[in-house]
């Protein structure tokens, strides 16, 4: 596997920012809870983690420790926040530094209607003013990088702008709140008449449009999320933009992360997926004595051995012990059998 060489610009926003954000895992509802981020973190030391989207009001008005705690083998980790007033979004990022995460995002990105109808996510593109303002209130309260999380554009809009540079006006805006790290779906967002799962797949790809800003705002490091699914895709945008956010593809296939890890750092060994396994089981029963479900920790598993011999027995095992099972997780460890008898 070919090394990588990172481009000046990427060298001087890690100095700015004191992460490493070439590699990230986007932040997926339902999907990179803490458990879904431990796992990511064993087979990839340096990945940078993002939460499922927490919003503010489940934060001011809910359970914070069920919301923010995590394992500190995840860091460096991320908290995505969303929501649009600006005073409670700087009360929930102060939360967020208080209980250790290493960087607060905002998502103006998610194009659900539950999001919509809560005026945050994808529609806030539309008011770029308002999002600046909120970006200024929670890199005021707390000393961690705040950023910025959205797509190329929403559909409909009411502007005669065309996708560039209804972007531009948008980073423009946001970067005079002082954020200078973007995270941008290279998709537009259609609000109203596609899923969220049809937002991912429908609306193309539009890389140019993200390299246009690269040029247009040199003073600002650009990820890449869309579309990213192997080490080559990977490899491409990294040559392009400071860094790639890894998608369903991270979930699905997760040893892709161990390769992505090797990439960046040539001679790091790759992980045995046993040895993953047999440490998961470890924190699978360390966590089922605090009350946590087995099946919501055991789920994560199942991507494992995508592409490997025995993967779909694999599965199987997994989900069908995992919805009965007791607080026990020597059948984790059992469901390698599967796996070594078909290698």
């Amino acid at each position: 596997m070919q090394s990588l060489t990172i481009s000046t610009e990427f060298h001087k926003s890690i100095e700015m920012n004191d992460l490493d954000f070439r590699i990230a895992v986007a932040p997926m509802m339902d999907y990179t809870d803490r458990h879904c981020r431990f796992l990511f973190r064993l087979l990839s030391p340096s990945a940078l983690l993002y939460t499922e989207m927490v919003t503010t009001q489940a934060l001011l008005r809910g359970d914070v420790d069920r919301h923010l705690a995590f394992d500190s083998s995840e860091h460096p980790v991320a908290l995505q926040l969303g929501g649009s007033d600006s005073r409670e979004l700087a009360a929930c990022a102060q939360l967020g530094e208080e209980w250790g995460y290493d960087e607060i995002n905002l998502n103006c990105g998610c194009p659900s209607d539950r999001v919509r109808d809560g005026q945050f996510g994808a529609c806030l593109m539309a008011d770029p003013v308002r999002v600046r303002d909120c970006v200024q209130a929670m890199s005021d309260a707390v000393s961690i990088p705040v950023t910025v999380k959205c797509r190329i554009g929403i559909e409909p809009r009411e502007d005669n702008l065309d996708d560039y540079e209804f972007l531009a006006r948008f980073i423009a805006t946001v970067h005079e709140a002082g954020c200078t790290r973007f995270i941008v779906h290279a998709r537009n967002a259609v609000l109203g008449g596609l899923s969220p799962k049809q937002n991912r797949e429908i609306p193309p790809l539009r890389y140019e449009i993200v390299e246009r800003l690269r040029h247009a705002f040199p003073q600002c490091a650009f990820i890449l999320n869309g579309g990213i699914k192997d080490i080559g895709a990977a490899q491409t945008g990294l040559a392009r933009f400071a860094g790639v956010m890894i998608g369903r593809e991270a979930y699905q296939n997760p040893y892709l992360l161990a390769q992505l890890h090797q990439l960046m750092h040539p001679g790091a060994p790759l992980p045995e997926r046993s040895d993953v396994v047999a440490r998961y089981a470890q924190y699978v029963e360390e966590r089922s004595a605090e009350g946590h479900r087995m099946q919501s920790m055991v789920r994560h598993l199942l991507g494992l051995y995508t592409g490997q011999p025995g993967a779909r027995s694999w599965r199987r095992f997994l989900s069908e012990r995992a919805s009965g099972a007791a607080p026990d997780s020597n059948w984790v460890l059992d469901s390698l059998r599967i796996v070594d008898r078909a290698a």
